[in-house]
């Protein structure tokens, strides 16, 4: 069974963790870091839900210490990685697999409320591949950048890349992202995370990268030099209009246990720009994507999957993989150089 260690200096989040997660896995709990430590010396966890405000060892110290010693899959559940917070993408950028924003009041509510999003995460998280992180840079090195790609003169309509990921893919995004010259095709992205933290991602990536970068809204052009990601909570679609694309957003029933979903994007882009495209599916687990790429193959769009090397969960690259909807399966350093050379 797999074993959850769920550190928070709370007694009602121990608590109200330990009764969710009973009977689908071995629970222990600790009330800060110092003790949590000694427990995973004694047993090592699957996984660890960490919280980020605790006495005597912050939750990002703790978090630091893990990935730099002896990696395990981390979940940060904490009221500093709240909506829309630049804290989340902290956590993330420092080797967190995800991030549940725990709301400062009507926390036990919150979590029994949650419970399928919670199992999920952390079902998702005790499957990553863990690596040593090594300190952040801004930016790629200068010859890792890609230099600006040589200008359309056919006349046609641009092409567009889609792009869908779940965990682990922030930071195979980032990676993609911050490599592109300002003038790389559009692209619209479906990053399987909660509502309000798109936008301060969105904007995280902004910050390092040559190309805009935006949370998505109804009607945004897909142009050049611009990358749109999917709201938290909405379907984001592509439609055409003569020659130009256009972002529509959608708040629809979920579709592959998601929303937004991979499926909903590859599916409108299949429709709306055929072989004129090209798809991408990156880390993370579930098969969500791998239809909606195999739509975009059978319109002749060329595809690509994150190979299972630099992917944290291989899951949703091998679904498509496993339904004969890729091209190619590259590993994630590819990945850039790929999208100009196929747009």
């Amino acid at each position: 069974m797999m074993h959850v260690l769920v550190v928070d200096d709370s007694a009602t989040v121990r608590q109200a963790f330990s009764m969710l997660l009973a009977g689908k896995f071995s629970v222990d709990t600790a009330a800060d870091p110092i003790i949590a430590e000694r427990k995973i010396l004694k047993q090592r966890p699957d996984v660890v839900v960490l919280d980020l405000q605790m006495p005597r060892m912050d939750g990002f110290s703790f978090l630091r210490q893990i990935m730099s010693r002896d990696p395990l899959p981390v979940v940060i559940c904490s009221s500093a990685a709240a909506r829309g917070s630049e804290t989340a993408m902290r956590a993330l950028e420092e080797g967190a697999v995800d991030v549940i924003g725990k709301p400062p009041m009507g926390v036990r509510e919150f979590i029994a409320e949650g419970a399928v999003m919670i199992t999920d995460t952390l079902r998702a998280a005790a499957q990553a591949r863990m690596r040593k992180t090594m300190p952040l840079v801004a930016r790629h090195p200068v010859d890792v950048i890609l230099p600006a790609a040589a200008p359309s003169v056919s006349g046609a309509t641009d092409r567009i890349v889609a792009v869908g990921a779940s965990t682990g893919g922030t930071e195979a995004l980032r990676q993609i992202i911050e490599a592109l010259p300002p003038n790389a095709p559009g692209m619209v992205v479906v990053q399987h995370m909660p509502e309000g933290f798109t936008a301060a991602f969105a904007k995280r990536l902004n910050s390092l990268s040559r190309v805009e970068v935006k949370e998505a809204a109804n009607g945004d052009v897909i142009s050049a030099g611009r990358v749109l990601i999917a709201p938290g909570s909405h379907h984001l679609l592509v439609r055409r209009h003569g020659s130009r694309y256009f972002a529509q957003l959608s708040d629809g029933a979920l579709v592959s246990r998601h929303r937004p979903s991979v499926d909903v994007l590859f599916r409108s882009v299949a429709q709306s720009a055929g072989a004129n495209a090209l798809g991408i599916i990156l880390t993370g687990m579930g098969d969500d994507g791998a239809q909606g790429l195999a739509e975009m193959y059978a319109a002749g769009a060329p595809t690509i999957a994150q190979d299972e090397a630099t992917s944290v969960i291989f899951g949703m690259p091998k679904e498509a993989i496993l339904r004969g909807a890729v091209t190619s399966v590259l590993p994630l350093h590819h990945i850039p150089p790929a999208i100009l050379r196929l747009t």
